[in-house]
């Protein structure tokens, strides 16, 4: 599904306009861009947890010339799902 389905599918199961639609989509995702660029964390119940984590810097090796590298240490937007959403996928999104 890409980013216009998902705008018509949302509108037609809230009863809004597209444009609606889109201005409130646009609007969510900036508030959790600036809220995950503060380091905040997102909870979202019966779904998941989303946060910033700090991943550390560590040493790769090239593996077609086996040369070492170093990768520098870096912010990721990580997603651990809730135990229902885990339990409703691998019953078929079935409720």
């Amino acid at each position: 599904m890409n980013h216009k389905e998902f705008i018509s599918a949302l509108s037609q199961q809230t009863g809004l306009t597209a444009k609606r639609t889109q201005s409130m989509v646009s609007n969510l995702l900036a508030e959790l861009t600036a809220r995950f660029e503060e380091g905040d964390a997102l909870q979202v119940q019966n779904f998941g947890t989303f946060e910033v984590k700090k991943k550390m810097e560590r040493i790769i090796v090239n593996p077609s010339g086996g040369q070492r590298m170093l990768v520098p240490p870096k912010l990721a937007l990580v997603f651990k799902p809730s135990v229902n959403f885990k339990e409703n996928i691998q019953e078929g999104g079935e409720q």
